[in-house]
């Protein structure tokens, strides 16, 4: 339960029909296996103590006796276990008879939860015995005197961790309009449990993986449903143990259907409670009867996966449809900018690099929505002090192969000119002799934009604007800053892609572009005329980095937990002091950089994480990064 993750089970044991012994006896097996698992909750299907097709026997003393002494057996079985069951029984209460999930702690019954939907049509005839469950918290006697609580008011908190809340529905709950889930989810519960008997027929598990991972996203809970399988009477139907968990609309873990046995996953209460928090309309309203209970905070081992790149799509058919949405969407934003001032000239910088390939890619697409003329992108190389013959080469490749308008203008006489009126030693390289080529280029942009009556395209990326690895007021400003929410690690797809879906030699080049190592180019190359500055030797990976953007800003996290996940995900590729090394970096560059995030031109938001003051992040420039470094520290003490 470290760090907000509770591991929980959906179990589907053999059922025999109306056999309450038996169907004990694998509820106590499945029990156990889940708890060696390290599962804190295991939720059982509906009625599975007594198996869901029962018909008219469940109208029988008999089977409703021997349900109460199952019940009872199954708490002290497990009683010395520390977790949580959740079962379903039928439960008779003031003369009626309910359909319930009934949650066991240590030997004690807390509390019995009643299904609300009663469906009555098709091949469902549960009116028939069932009644729609009492809204109010009351106590009730099994016949066996085990006392508990009945009702459909109740919500379960966890004393350890008070974020941790989950409540209860039951099968046709979850497939109603006023789905109970609602009210649960609007009064604290962060993880819903549905007990399910639900029969398969063509086309239904989809559904079902489509409503779950609905209902979980716009609750933004987990929700876990366990559904009942093997031994369950198939004089009319088939049952398949279906058993689905997710997690705020993705689904963490699913069973194969037609199998039976544990459906275990670690769901993140604190992901979930950050992500309501988020959300300012997220209602939330404390209108139900809280049931305490209590669980050891342990350190799980988590079987979750964590993706190294949680910006890029591990899919590959998934990845190709997110490029081609993404290169759609920056091309819509320039093309709208361009369109409503009637500007039919881009001024773009071309290094050669990553960054401002994509940038004319992008420039690309936009002026052929617009049905402009290629020869419209002002395509400009600066080559000075650091330029590579290898990117020099590149850029004008690019420029040829889209149709732009390609001019070079040398900056090295400017520069040096600059030196000597500020009396900058050339030999001396500093910022000042790195900041200057860029605050040079940048003035030409401008100015070239100024006589071609055009905009300047901004080509810097979302991790250089977290890291500020940018020249204030030089490659940090531009017009309209087309990749200013994309991340580095998906920039370097987003040019893959368009070389997949590219030939000839625009094939090559953009091949060539990605096989180049990420550099500013501001210091001289090598003897061997390769690049000398290396981005990443110097700030750190890009793919930490980008890792290390996606659980802070996006979700919060703290920095002990982000380390956690990416000593994790980079697991075999980066050791811990590796991985603490950089992400202190990236807390104290975060931080400190923050003013140059402060004045960003306009640029398009694609993704759910931007850093734009003007949408998804306010941060004040002068904020110390004191307890997100300090948090690191204390780790680092024990590595």
């Amino acid at each position: 339960m470290k760090d907000g993750f509770i591991k929980i089970a959906c179990a589907t044991p053999d059922v025999k029909v109306a056999d309450c012994e038996f169907n004990a006896d694998r509820m106590i097996e499945l029990a156990k296996e889940a708890h060696s698992r390290g599962a804190k909750i295991v939720c059982f299907p509906e009625l599975s103590v007594t198996g869901y097709t029962c018909g008219d026997l469940f109208l029988q003393t008999a089977l409703l006796r021997a349900s109460n002494k199952a019940l009872t057996r199954i708490a002290e079985e497990t009683k010395e276990l520390d977790m949580l069951l959740i079962v379903g029984a039928p439960v008779t209460y003031c003369g009626k008879l309910y359909n319930c999930g009934v949650v066991i702690e240590k030997g004690a019954l807390l509390g019995a939860v009643p299904k609300e939907n009663i469906p009555n049509y098709s091949e469902f005839y549960e009116a028939r015995y069932f009644a729609a469950g009492p809204v109010e918290h009351c106590p009730v006697c099994l016949e066996d005197e085990t006392s508990t609580f009945i009702g459909n008011d109740m919500l379960f908190v966890c004393a350890e961790m008070p974020e941790f809340r989950f409540g209860i529905e039951i099968c046709e709950d979850l497939w109603v309009g006023d789905t109970p889930s609602v009210k649960l989810a609007q009064s604290g519960a962060s993880l819903i449990f549905n007990l399910s008997c639900s029969d398969e027929v063509i086309g239904k598990a989809d559904y079902r993986r489509t409503i779950i991972k609905a209902k979980s996203g716009s609750l933004a809970c987990g929700y876990a449903y366990c559904d009942a399988g093997i031994g369950e009477s198939t004089q009319d139907m088939v049952f398949s143990g279906h058993n689905i968990i997710a997690e705020n609309g993705s689904i963490l873990a699913q069973s194969e259907k037609f199998s039976k046995g544990l459906t275990i996953a670690d769901v993140d209460i604190q992901r979930l409670a950050h992500e309501r928090r988020r959300m300012n309309t997220f209602r939330c309203e404390d209108r139900l009867q809280e049931c305490y209970f209590s669980l050891k905070l342990t350190e799980n081992e988590l079987d979750r996966h964590f993706s190294p790149t949680p910006f890029v799509p591990e899919d590959k058919q998934a990845l190709d449809s997110r490029c081609e949405e993404i290169l759609t969407m920056q091309a819509v934003g320039l093309a709208s900018r361009l369109k409503h001032i009637g500007c039919k000239t881009a001024v773009l910088g071309l290094s050669g690099g990553l960054d401002s390939t994509l940038a004319l890619i992008v420039t690309a697409h936009a002026f052929d929505m617009l049905g402009l003329d290629r020869n419209g992108i002002q395509t400009i190389t600066m080559p000075c002090f650091g330029t590579t013959d290898r990117t020099y080469t590149n850029a004008c490749k690019l420029a040829k192969a889209y149709g732009s308008t390609l001019t070079e203008i040398n900056i090295r006489k400017s520069v040096t000119q600059h030196f000597e009126d500020i009396g900058q030693d050339p030999e001396l390289h500093d910022v000042t002799y790195e900041n200057s080529q860029a605050r040079e280029r940048t003035q030409i942009l401008m100015d070239k934009a100024n006589q071609l009556n055009g905009i300047v395209v901004g080509t810097g990326d979302l991790s250089e604007l977290a890291l500020g690895w940018a020249t204030y007021n030089g490659d940090h400003m531009s017009m309209y800053a087309v990749n200013a929410s994309i991340p580095k690690t998906l920039v370097r797809w987003l040019v893959s892609y368009e070389a997949q879906v590219s030939q000839g030699e625009l094939r090559g080049v953009l091949l060539d572009v990605l096989d180049t190592p990420v550099s500013p180019e501001l210091l001289p190359p090598e003897k061997d005329g390769t690049i000398a500055q290396k981005t990443e030797d110097l700030v750190g990976p890009y793919e930490l980095h980008d890792f290390f953007l996606y659980y802070m800003v996006r979700l919060g996290f703290s920095p002990a937990k982000i380390f956690r996940l990416a000593c994790r995900a980079f697991e075999g590729k980066y050791d811990k002091l590796t991985v603490m090394k950089w992400l202190k970096k990236f807390c104290w560059r975060f931080f400190s950089q923050q003013f140059k995030r402060s004045c960003l031109p306009d640029g398009p938001k694609v993704g759910t994480v931007t850093l734009s003051p003007r949408g998804d992040w306010r941060m004040p420039s002068d904020a110390s990064s004191r307890v997100w470094i300090s948090q690191l520290e204390e780790i680092e003490k024990s590595l």
